[in-house]
């Protein structure tokens, strides 16, 4: 029999990974958007994952050289990986012409659409409750969206976007980590970016298609130039980073149950905030604050139902032994 015991210590160790990876990567996120007027977003995430690479070759050293990099589904290593360039597109595209904090919330949908896509994809059970408090989160997004008013921006569906294709890349995380290294898992991911933003720079990088005057757009099709050493230097600190981060995002949801460890992708608003009120003077708006405490809200009710859950398990399980 399967002791329930030892998931919830998996899921404790995902949790601790999950949020030690959320700090990485809101700072890394703080100094793409940084970057984000002076390089195209296709040079910077080719520049972030050539230096993020390096690093990932030394964790894989350490979890047991280059053997851990052999696999019989490189292809569904690569869709994983374009799931998740897919998901930093419309991220940093967004987030070129939003403020931070805003742009992490909406993408905050993100747990709900893990959960939504635990039960036909992986068999995990979400529950009626869970389904209850996933449309209160949703609802939570729709208020800060407010589609059909004046305040409502295009833009600001691209982290939703986001949202659903990470959702989608962690779900093959899980069906990927039961073999896999968590090394392995972001090397593969790193190797997808390198490749999809090579390729995208040789389509788009000569700036011919940075026709409009939109800060989003610009971001995405402005033209290859070299970075100068304050950049440079930035881009190293980033991909130092968001390697870390990456590894850590790898193991959290390698190690634990997607319903149980996706609440917690909440842990970096805080830290958001603090970030875009400092660099760049961002607060949100009263309906931000609604519909921000309504996702929060829905994703800590998921975290909590998922420890009662937890919690009968293991009274159950005593009572059999």
């Amino acid at each position: 029999m399967h002791h329930p015991l030892k998931n919830l210590t998996q899921n404790t160790q995902a949790v601790l990974c999950l949020v030690s990876a959320l700090v990485c990567l809101t700072i890394s996120d703080s100094i793409i958007k940084w970057l984000s007027p002076q390089l195209p977003l296709h040079q910077i995430t080719l520049f972030r994952s050539c230096f993020a690479l390096v690093i990932v070759l030394l964790i894989v050293q350490l979890e047991g050289g280059l053997v851990t990099l052999k696999t019989r589904r490189p292809i569904l290593h690569f869709v994983r990986g374009s799931m998740l360039v897919l998901a930093n597109m419309f991220f940093f595209v967004g987030l070129a012409a939003m403020p931070l904090a805003e742009t992490v919330v909406l993408f905050y949908t993100a747990p709900l659409f893990i959960c939504i896509l635990s039960q036909p994809v992986l068999g995990e059970k979400v529950g009626l409750l869970r389904w209850l408090v996933i449309i209160v989160g949703l609802v939570g997004a729709i208020i800060m969206l407010l589609p059909g008013s004046e305040v409502f921006r295009a833009v600001s569906l691209l982290p939703v976007m986001a949202a659903l294709s990470y959702a989608a890349m962690t779900m093959m995380t899980r069906k990927l980590g039961i073999r896999e290294k968590a090394g392995a898992l972001t090397f593969y991911i790193q190797v997808a970016f390198i490749v999809i933003s090579s390729i995208t720079g040789l389509a788009i990088g000569d700036g011919a298609f940075d026709l409009y005057d939109n800060k989003s757009l610009s971001f995405l099709l402005r033209a290859w130039v070299w970075p100068d050493s304050y950049q440079l230097q930035l881009l190293m600190l980033c991909g130092g980073i968001v390697s870390i981060g990456g590894y850590l995002i790898s193991q959290a949801y390698r190690l634990g149950e997607a319903p149980a460890v996706a609440p917690f992708e909440y842990a970096s608003l805080p830290f958001a905030l603090v970030i875009g009120y400092y660099l760049w003077g961002d607060w949100p708006n009263s309906y931000a604050f609604v519909g921000t405490g309504l996702i929060i809200s829905s994703g800590l009710l998921v975290s909590y139902l998922e420890n009662r859950a937890h919690k009968k398990s293991l009274q159950h399980a005593q009572i059999d032994y």
